[in-house]
Parts: structure tokens; sequence; C-alpha cells
């Protein structure tokens, strides 16, 4: 902890060094545009448009974050997860660069809701953390994270949250040049990743406009500034190249001792993903209709833990001996229909709005050259609501939400039987204003059916969640508030049918298909300070659960691998979140601004210690000069040892990242060019997630030099 806390005294000392000249660069850039401006003239914000349905301001959101314009573009990677990470309260599962999904507060998997545009994703990433997501972060306008009671909007199940990722493939306006196009590359050299995405606009007629996009994105196996193996894992390599030595096996010997040794580059972590869709919109003044195609196709490796191999014993007719396969790929493509529209309505009503997306998803892990399991998910999501008018203060949306899904998994590692899972939803959302008062209640009902006709087992849950919330504006600039939630979840169909291997988690998963809905409760406080130059957020938050639902060990095997039982037991989680950014200096048209983000979850299941997988504390502090025409940032992020773990899994120790970056629009602020550089982990240090499967043997980027291009005509 000391040695960790000096490298951060160290870092910050760098960081201070590193934008000490920045006074001088302020005199040369006194000829640029007098006003530094977030949007350029092709982006004009105008506010930030939360997903539900009336809000448009995050700031009267406890705990919601937004991730847009050239920040996006500097943190963009493979994987939507792993972009966020900075956010506060925000980690990632980081299973590998092809596989990564947010983990918010804590939660992971069901608990949170990864959508695009209001609707869910549609593919297989909650049931397991080596499935990939489908969302490429590179042609997005922005991603929302979203807590508090609006969250209830989108599934009862969100109790860690909603994130958000808004494209534009249903054009929300009509361009007012001929086209536009919005562009951006990458390269990244910790991977050799190359990347590139751009969406283009066209009006067709004055109220119809075309939207086409694409994007293709390459990487190699990723660099890291050390050994690949934890040190837990090495010891345990070299002793079995002791063993196998005293045995007289030379060549495993051998084998375990390159693994021990293995440093550089993790191997079989390679990515390959491509995207396009196309969509049409019309845009009147009573109301506006559009539909979108889109196709997703994803090629990643999966690194494989020393001595865990994907095999399954002797083939039909072989004399003996295990199977050896080639390293595990997972090639995974989906086709996507989207729909969105919005009736304008008098009286009491303001809109009708209706969106909706069907998606075909095919996954298939390969083993070697052949095909392992294949898994598939055809699924409905839609959402019809009717926004009320603001009237005196008041305003509100209600709706009902479907969803269907179909999912089957075949071939030996297919731990989860064929199943469907029809939900019916129906919601509210109220908000009213009474002078420095604004009271928010959201209410929702959820009808669930899961069904798997191969275990001969149908189960219905009746869920209901309910949020309040409270704020207290003394001021213009300062916010105090409270939120309420109780919450119940439905068992998800691999929580209640898994019984088989799961190579990805490393455990032998039996679910338990009498499980009851899972409830919580819950609040959180916060207080949020804003003027023009300094904006500060404090929130702390806790959740008990009744009937949590999580796998533990049974200290049983079968074939090979820890026999492992979803059990429902109490839990409770809290934590806070802590978010301060100050512009401490002006000298000619920059400012120099600090800021800081940090966050700490505590979560432990009663009787049964520490929940796993859970991200240690964080702090992350930065430096940042910003112009009209050039940004220079510096930062430092630290995090503590993660020790309170479960009895099955390793700690995880501590590290530091210091990072740089710049970013600099060559001709002027309104002319829709903007060059990025970073150079992320500049001392190359090894970290590890805590939320990861794979932090053994799977680290973080080493050092990584990225240089994007950002367009906009």
């Amino acid at each position: 902890m000391r040695r960790t806390l000096l490298t951060v005294t160290s870092s910050l000392s760098l960081a201070t060094a590193l934008l000490a000249p920045l006074p001088a660069l302020a005199q040369q850039a006194a000829q640029a545009e007098e006003t530094a401006q977030e949007d350029d003239d092709f982006h004009k914000s105008g506010g930030i448009i939360v997903t539900a349905p009336f809000v448009r301001d995050l700031s009267i959101l406890a705990g919601t974050s937004e991730l847009s314009g050239d920040t996006l573009a500097r943190e963009a990677r493979a994987q939507i997860g792993d972009a966020l990470t900075k956010l506060p309260g925000v980690s990632a599962t980081s299973f590998s660069p092809g596989a990564s999904r947010p983990v918010l507060r804590g939660f992971q998997g069901e608990r949170i809701r990864v959508l695009t545009d209001g609707i869910g994703t549609i593919d297989v990433s909650n049931t397991s953390p080596d499935h990939g997501v489908t969302v490429e972060p590179i042609i997005l306008d922005r991603v929302e994270v979203l807590r508090g009671p609006a969250v209830l909007l989108f599934g009862g199940q969100a109790v860690g949250g909603a994130v958000n990722a808004i494209d534009k493939r249903i054009p929300r306006e009509v361009p007012e040049e001929p086209f536009h196009l919005d562009a951006l590359t990458t390269y990244g050299s910790a991977a050799d990743e190359r990347s590139i995405g751009a969406s283009l606009d066209v009006p067709l007629t004055s109220k119809l406009v075309l939207h086409l996009d694409g994007s293709y994105r390459k990487s190699d196996d990723l660099r890291v500034g050390g050994f690949v193996l934890s040190p837990g894992l090495r010891a345990e390599q070299l002793e079995e190249a002791a063993e196998e030595r005293a045995e007289g096996n030379l060549e495993e010997s051998a084998e375990a001792e390159e693994l021990a040794g293995l440093r550089g580059r993790i191997p079989n972590t390679g990515t390959e993903t491509y995207s396009f869709g196309a969509g049409l919109a019309y845009i009147g003044e009573g109301g506006s209709f559009g539909i979108s195609g889109s196709y997703y196709n994803s090629l990643y490796g999966v690194p494989e833990r020393p001595g865990a191999g994907h095999h399954h014993g002797e083939e039909e007719g072989e004399a003996g001996g295990e199977e050896e396969e080639g390293p595990v790929t997972i090639g995974l493509d989906q086709f996507k229909v989207d729909f969105r529209g919005q009736v304008d309505l008098p009286g009491f009503f303001e809109a009708l709005r209706l969106r909706a997306a069907y998606a075909d998803f095919k996954q298939t892990e390969f083993e070697g050259d052949e095909v392992g399991t294949v898994f598939r998910n055809n699924g409905i999501e839609s959402r019809l609501e009717l926004v009320q008018r603001e009237r005196g203060g008041w305003r509100g949306a209600t709706g009902v939400q479907y969803v269907h899904r179909d999912f089957s998994a075949i071939g030996a590692e297919a731990f989860v039987p064929p199943n469907t899972t029809d939900q019916v939803g129906i919601f509210t959302l109220q908000e009213v204003r009474l002078g420095k008062i604004e009271l928010e209640g959201a209410g929702r009902f959820d009808r669930v059916v899961v069904k798997s006709q191969d275990v001969g087992v149908e189960r219905r849950f009746n869920s209901y969640s309910f949020a309040a919330g409270l704020a207290y504006l003394p001021t213009d600039q300062l916010r105090i508030g409270v939120n309420l939630n109780r919450a119940q979840r439905a068992p998800a169909a691999e929580e209640l049918f898994s019984n088989g291997p799961h190579i990805a988690t490393q455990a032998f998963e039996i679910g338990n298909p009498n499980f009851t809905t899972e409830k919580s409760w819950g609040g959180e406080a916060y207080i949020r300070y804003s003027t023009p130059d300094v904006n500060l957020s404090l929130t702390g938050f806790y959740n008990r659960f009744d009937d949590f639902i999580i796998d533990v060990p049974t200290g049983l095997e079968e074939d090979d691998l820890p026999v492992f039982q979803f059990i429902q037991n109490d839990a409770k989680y809290y934590g806070i979140e802590a978010e301060a950014s100050v512009v401490f200096a002006r000298a000619g048209s920059f400012k120099f601004i600090a800021d800081g983000v940090a966050d700490y979850v505590h979560a432990s299941l009663d009787g049964l210690g520490p929940v796993p997988r859970i991200p240690p504390l964080r702090l992350l502090g930065g430096l940042e000069a910003q112009s009209d025409v050039l940004n220079l940032r510096a930062e430092v992020e630290w995090f503590d040892d993660q020790e309170r773990n479960a009895n099955f899994e390793t700690p995880t120790e501590g590290f530091t990242l210091v990072n740089a970056s710049a970013s600099w629009k060559p001709f002027g602020a309104s002319r829709g060019v903007t060059l990025i550089a970073s150079a992320n982990n500049i001392f190359d240090v090894i970290g590890r997630r805590a939320a990861s499967f794979t932090k053994d043997f799977a680290p973080l980027s080493g050092r990584d030099f990225r240089i994007s291009a950002r367009f906009s005509f």
C-alpha cells in the first residue's frame, strides 16, 4: 500500500511537470478563437438528452455520467466495457480485448443492462464473461451511464444501473448541408490495432434522411508490461515443472517452465471486427418514423488459463489419451432491425413513442479449426411510451415493454439447455417540482415466463419494483438529494437451468429451477455543486438483498472442474463515488483544470464472506489545459490492493497507471478536424482488474501509444 502511494506521489509530480510549460503555450495560442467550445459547428449538442423520455439534463439524475465527443474518441476500445472505465463507479469484466462488459458499482451480468438507444443489445454477453458485446464504440454518438429511479424504465433487474449506447442509425434531424460525414480512425501500438469507422447522413428531401455507416477493426496479440501470469500461477507452473522433471517428463517440464516465463504478449488475444448499417427516417412537424438494419461480425481469441484447456477426454474410437485441440476463438455475428417512431399529441399527452428491435444472433466457439459450441439467440424487444406534457412543474411518462428471447447452445460445452424467456413490463416515471423541491417516483411491474422444454420446466414470476427520489435545490448551483428503491428480479435462465462445464469461468455450473425472485432494498444520497468553474459530486449508496443469486463452490469436481452451485443468499453492497473538476487558472486562451474521480465498493454475502470480483478502491487525478484548438492532459489512476476475496479467488495487487494525451484542431475549432494522440500506461506496469475472471493470466495492456483522427464534414 505504502509503495503504491509513493508511486502515485511520483506520478503526480510528473503530471505537474508535463503541464508546467503550458502558460508559455497559451501566449502562442492567443490568436486562436476567443471562446472554447465542446461541440464544433457540425455537432451542436443543445444539451444532453437522456433516453428517459422527458429528461433533458443529466444533472437531475443522481449518479449519472455521459461520454461523448473527443473524450469518447480518445477512450474508444474494441469493447464498450473498456471504453467507460474512467467514469465514476464503472469498471469492466476485461475477459479479453474482444470481450469486456461494464461493471457498475460492483454489479455485472444480469444486474445491469447494456442498451442501444434504449433497447437491449439482444446478444449473449450477459450469460458469460467471454461473450462479446455487439456494440461498436467508434461509431457511437455518445454513451450514457444511468442510475436512479429512471433506470426502472429499462427493466427492474438493472439494480446496478444501465449503460445506453446512442448511435445515429435512425436519424433524429435533417442535415442542413447536402450531406454530413463523421469519421474516426485510430492506431494503437500495444496490439498493433487499426480501426476506422464512418457514418454518412444524406437528406433525400426536406423531411427524409438516409443514413449509412460502417466500421472495421483489427488487432494482434496484446502486449503487456511484464510477466503474463500472476505470481501465484507462475509458482504453480514452476512447481509443476519440477514435478515433471523429477518423473522424467522433460518435454512437459519445459512447457511448464515456458509458461511460467511467458512475458511480453498474451497469446491468442487478437481481434477482427466489422459492422455496417443503413437507416431511413421521416422527420415531420407532427412526428417522426425511422427504420434501420445493421450487421455486426467479430472474431477474437480467448486467452487460456494454464492447465485448463478445452478438452473432453477421449474421442470415440481412440485408444486413449486426451484430445489435443488448438487455441479457442469465438466468432459472433448479429443481424438487427430497429424501429423508432413518435407521434406528437395535443392535450394532456405530449407524444406517443415506439421503439422496437429484432435481432438474430449467432456465436460459434472454435477449438482450433473445429466447431465446438454454437450459441444462438433470436430476440425481440419493444417499448411503447406515452409522454405527458409538462403542467405546473409536473411531467411524466408511462409505458409498456415486451421482451422475447429464444436461446440455444449446442455442443460439448453447452452448459445451458435451450430455453425461452418472455417478459411483459408496465412502468411509469413521474416528476414534479415544487419551488426548491423536486420529487421523482417510478414504479414497474414485470411478468416473466422462463421455459425450457428440454428439462420440462416452466417458471412464472411476478416482480414489483419501486423507486422514489427527493432533491432540495437551495441555490441554482447546489443540489442535495436522496433516492430510495425496492426492486425485484426474476432469475435468469442460466441461473435456473445451468448444468454443465463452463470453460470461461473454469467451473461446472449447476442452476436451481426452484429459485424465487431476488429482492433488494436500496438507496443513495448525493450532493452536487456546479458553477462554470467548479463541479463537485459525491454519492453514497447502499443495497440490501434477500435471496441474492450467486454461484458458490461445493468442494466437488466434475469433468476435472470444480462444481459451482447457484444458491440464494442474503447480501449487501455499499460504496461511494466522487467526482470533481475545478478551473484553477486562465492564461490567454487557455483554461487550466484539475479533476478527479474516486470510487469504492464493499460487498458481502451473509455468512459466506466477500462477494467475488469486486473492484477495489480507485483514485484518478488529472490536470488539463483547454483552449479552442488545443487540449493537453496528464492523469494518474491508482488502484488499491483487493484483499477482500471469496475463498476461491486470488488477491489482486494494486497498481498505478500514468497517462497523457493531446488533442488538436489544426484548422480551427469550427472546421471539423481533430487529431488526438495519447500515451497510456506510460511506465509499462502490470495491472490486473479485480472484476475479471482472467486477471491471473490476461493482464491489462502495457504501454500503448494511440493516434486518432476525427473528421466531420
